[in-house]
This record gives C-alpha cells, sequence and structure tokens, in this order.
C-alpha cells in the first residue's frame, strides 16, 4: 500500500506541469501500471500557482501550490500548506507528459483526457524484439572480416567480425557462449545500422 500511496504523491506533484489551472477539469495521470482519475481547478484563494485536486474516490480535495512556469525544468511546491510536505523535482517535457525525477525516482508520468487514457488502454502493448541471439551491426560501416564459420562454437569474448567504419576498425565479439547458426553478410558487404550479421542457436 505505501508503493500506491508514494505514486499517488508522485501523481500529484506532477499534474501542475500538464494542465491549466483556470478552471476545473478531469485529467488522467498515468505512472507505469497505475492510473490515478481527478478533478483539478483552481483554489478558492486564487493565488498563482495554487489549486485544488480531487482524486477519484477521495471526498476531500488536496491543495496544491507551485512555483511552475511554462519552459521550467525545475520545479518547487507543497502539498496541502502547512500539513504535508515541500517538494522539488526536474520535469522535462514528453509529447504526452513528462519524464519526471525526485528524491532517486525516474519516471514517465502521462498526463491525460479520459478519453486519451480511454483509448490508450485498447492500444496494443508494443513488444521488444527479441535480439538475444543475433550480432547486429551497430553502425553503417563496411564488413572488413568475418572471424567465425556457421556451425562453429564461439566463447563469450571472442572477436566474431571487423566492421569498417569512418576509417576505423571496429571489432565485434560475442556477449556469451553459443554456437554460430547462420551469416547472412559476407565479406565486403555494405551494411546500415541493425543489419544482422550472425544469428546464434
Amino acid at each position: 500500500m505505501q508503493l500506491i500511496e508514494d505514486i499517488r504523491k508522485q501523481a500529484l506533484r506532477s499534474i501542475e506541469l500538464g494542465v491549466a489551472h483556470s478552471q476545473a477539469a478531469n485529467y488522467v495521470v498515468r505512472i507505469a501500471d497505475h492510473k490515478f482519475p481527478l478533478l483539478i481547478g483552481q483554489a478558492d484563494d486564487e493565488i498563482e500557482g495554487n489549486f485544488q485536486v480531487l482524486f477519484e474516490g477521495d471526498e476531500q480535495a488536496t491543495e496544491l501550490y507551485s512555483s511552475f512556469e511554462t519552459g521550467d525544468t525545475l520545479v518547487a511546491g507543497n502539498i496541502n500548506v502547512g500539513e504535508d510536505e515541500n517538494y522539488t523535482l526536474k520535469a522535462n517535457k514528453r509529447a504526452d507528459g513528462f519524464r519526471i525525477r525526485t528524491r532517486g525516482a525516474d519516471l514517465e508520468v502521462k498526463v491525460l483526457t479520459p478519453r486519451t487514457a480511454e483509448l490508450l488502454d485498447l492500444m496494443p502493448e508494443k513488444q521488444e524484439a527479441d535480439t538475444s541471439k543475433l550480432l547486429l551491426c551497430p553502425m553503417p560501416g563496411l564488413v572488413n572480416a568475418l572471424n567465425v564459420s556457421v556451425g562453429d562454437k564461439v566463447e563469450a569474448g571472442q572477436a566474431l567480425a571487423i566492421i569498417e567504419a569512418m576509417k576505423m576498425e571496429n571489432v565485434l565479439k560475442a556477449e556469451k557462449s553459443g554456437v554460430i547458426k547462420s551469416i547472412p553478410v559476407s565479406e565486403g558487404d555494405s551494411l546500415a545500422v541493425d543489419t544482422v550479421i550472425m544469428e546464434f542457436e
């Protein structure tokens, strides 16, 4: 439960970075797999940078003060002045939110409209390609040498190929032991970044 509460506080510290303070509006703050529907509006005293946040399910709004101005990357503020805590965080704008860094945490925070959050839930997660059994070309270059053949057993740290780029020779080594399954390139080939040089069994 403490983790959830910490994430809720982080969401609270982050929302002023992506919303307009002039009128009440619904938003969804998303941090990793946690979503926080909330209502945000100007606080009654109308102090600039002072506004209220009501999380879904809460009966009482939380007052949040922030020094944030558009373009700032360092933000300071206070949650429930006199009752809770001051905070400082570093924020870098992203397309749909911010990268927030504070107290050792490094988080991707999305500030979304309810409809955008609803549609985002329907989007399939992009799966990272498994390249653990591949040797990929790290830069555009020319295959200067292939030091192994199909069927060879290689050890971690063994030189597999030499790629020439910008008149420099780059030796590509095996990250772990394995057996060469295929080599779809030949010496003299010109390769683009991430071209498969070798595949392991």
